[in-house]
């Protein structure tokens, strides 16, 4: 009888976690590095570390899914478009695919920028921040913690990169919800505030990807989620950086020194 209720009491204690376990999560600032803990996202963090460490790159992108598809090998239309667009700048693609801000704070802190010293990056982060809720007392705490966690996403790279002009990225619109739109229009009007000088230059292109009303455009994101950029979706994006590009480094070279690129080591080819 006493074995029994040992059981039962650890089988409750399980329980208890499971149930605690995302409201922890929830919790913690986005200032704050948190890991990863899935093998897939292991396996991919060492690639990304191999990646780095292989050097000639140039311009480092960094973000969350809707950075990583741009330049993965398991999106071959998208990769074909990130060549087209950036071939002899030396681009190489850190983004991962759900990472939250504090994902990210946790990769580069963990050697993901070590030693690269490219001479731009590119910062596309939030979104998983955001997520596809709007929250019953308004947004205005979570506006701030997202800023909050850019902010040190911002601080580790000029520490690791200090040569770099960093293009920080409004947080693109979605509209799997479209209430969730006052949350990025405020995050992104706390960004604009935190470039200044050459350093960290505010890009923000979402007025060529919604109307006023906040209404995504025909095409520029995937019908399916209306959260991920399709191939024209993406082109506008590459469309306003590559003037930044030529300003900070000059037209592209015939050839690119940049590592192979990345994909999802869960998928089998």
């Amino acid at each position: 009888m006493i074995c029994g209720s040992f059981i039962f009491m650890k089988i409750g204690i399980f329980v208890l976690f499971l149930i605690a376990a995302p409201l922890y999560l929830a919790q913690v600032p986005a200032d704050q590095p948190l890991p990863r803990t899935d093998r897939n996202s292991l396996v991919a963090h060492e690639q990304l570390l191999d990646k780095a460490k292989k050097g000639g790159i140039d311009v480092y992108f960094e973000g969350d899914s809707i950075t990583r598809r741009w330049g993965a090998t398991d999106y071959p239309q998208l990769l074909e478009n990130w060549r087209q667009n950036f071939f002899g700048w030396n681009a190489a693609n850190f983004g991962w695919g759900a990472d939250t801000i504090q994902n990210i704070l946790w990769r580069l802190n963990n050697g993901e920028l070590d030693g690269v010293n490219p001479k731009v990056i590119v910062l596309l982060a939030g979104t998983n921040n955001v997520g596809n809720t709007m929250p019953p007392g308004g947004d205005d705490d979570k506006a701030a913690d997202i800023t909050r966690g850019l902010k040190a996403i911002l601080d580790i790279m000029q520490t690791k990169a200090p040569d770099a002009t960093i293009i920080l990225m409004g947080i693109f619109p979605r509209n799997d919800n479209i209430a969730v739109m006052s949350t990025i229009n405020n995050v992104n009007n706390n960004l604009a505030k935190l470039a200044g000088g050459k350093r960290v230059r505010y890009l923000n292109i979402n007025d060529r990807l919604v109307d006023g009303n906040g209404m995504l455009f025909d095409g520029v994101m995937n019908s399916n989620d209306k959260l991920h950029p399709t191939i024209k979706g993406y082109q506008i994006w590459a469309d306003a950086l590559k003037p930044i590009f030529n300003e900070l480094l000059g037209p592209p070279a015939k050839e690119d020194h940049a590592p192979p690129p990345t994909g999802n080591p869960g998928i089998r080819n």
